[in-house]
């Protein structure tokens, strides 16, 4: 009996296989990369490109006589920088005691915010009737449109007819006449609560999610051992939740240090001494004196705060995980 045997394939019999083999790998290596091109162009022409444009601004003197064509202001290098940052002058103390109020306002509103949502969630954490109602309840102030939320913040905040005064002092009979809120010392807090207000929910929702990935038979076996509420709280529910807090504390961190709409909408273009937040102190430095070299200064100064904070923030938190591992 005679054995044959097939002759292996030629190369050139091959080539027209792996050709068409290679262009559908190809196609499937550059899909993500096209799928992600629109948004990056979006991400160009909406951040990148003002940021490039605000960064040259801040090395022009460019005033009011140069809006028309600020390309033809004249070139001060670091001039606006060294105006900013002169702390013994006028505009440097204005922007020093601007910054150091951003900073107060952050940490209260961060800390607070993130208090209250944890509070929140943990106690949400467990079954009870109306849980989902309490909850959805708890998110109204982060659904609701800002600026419509700040407007009526705005009047409850007023001195004869607001409710907070009429709560305060014709009920509670907490407060000696009818304060001024949206004027004076009182703004820094009226700025203060109305952020709280609308930041908590967020953090609840964040909190909540986390505490779903916590398991059950930790806090079963914690009651077993004899542990009480506030241990489990300490040894299980907040060393759990600590990859949501660092995320959760640098977004809050960032958002309230940067907000813009709660301040403008609260006090309008110019607020009080006690409430000029940073973001304010920029807007009148540009839009109001009419310096957009000064105020891209400050802004680009503002950036770099925030770049640093965030990066050693990120640092610290990573090697803290390293360590912990």
């Amino acid at each position: 009996m005679t054995v044959t045997t097939a002759a292996p394939p030629s190369p050139a019999a091959e080539a027209p296989a792996r050709g068409p083999r290679r262009a559908v790998r190809l196609r499937r290596a550059a899909l993500p990369y096209v799928l992600l091109l629109p948004a990056l162009v979006l991400e160009l022409l909406v951040h990148l490109v003002p940021m490039t444009v605000g960064a040259v601004m801040s090395f022009k003197e460019l005033t009011q006589f140069f809006v028309r064509d600020w390309g033809s202001a004249p070139w001060t290098g670091l001039g606006n920088y060294r105006v900013a940052v002169r702390f013994d002058a006028p505009v440097g103390q204005a922007l020093l005691h601007s910054f150091l109020i951003t900073c107060g306002f952050t940490v209260l509103s961060v800390g607070l915010s993130w208090l209250l949502g944890t509070a929140a969630a943990i106690l949400t954490q467990e079954r009870f009737r109306g849980r989902a109602l309490l909850r959805g309840v708890f998110l109204i102030p982060y659904a609701l449109p800002v600026y419509a939320a700040v407007i009526t913040w705005s009047f409850m905040f007023q001195r004869d007819n607001g409710l907070v005064n009429h709560l305060f002092h014709d009920q509670l009979h907490l407060a000696s006449g009818h304060p001024f809120w949206l004027i004076g010392g009182n703004s820094f807090a009226a700025l203060v609560t109305v952020s709280v207000w609308r930041s908590w929910p967020f953090a609840f929702l964040c909190l909540t999610a986390g505490l779903q990935n916590i398991p059950r038979e930790l806090y079963e076996a914690a009651a077993m051992d004899g542990a009480g509420i506030w241990q489990q709280i300490r040894r299980i529910t907040m060393p759990s939740l600590r990859p949501v807090n660092q995320v959760l504390v640098l977004v809050l961190f960032l958002w309230t240090f940067n907000d813009f709409n709660t301040p403008y909408v609260l006090f309008g273009k110019s607020a009080p001494d006690a409430a000029d937040v940073i973001s304010i102190h920029i807007y009148q430095s540009s839009f109001i004196t009419w310096n957009f070299g000064s105020g891209a200064a400050m802004s680009v100064l503002l950036l770099l705060f925030l770049l640093l904070v965030t990066a050693g923030y990120l640092i610290a938190t990573t090697r803290g995980r390293d360590a912990d591992a």
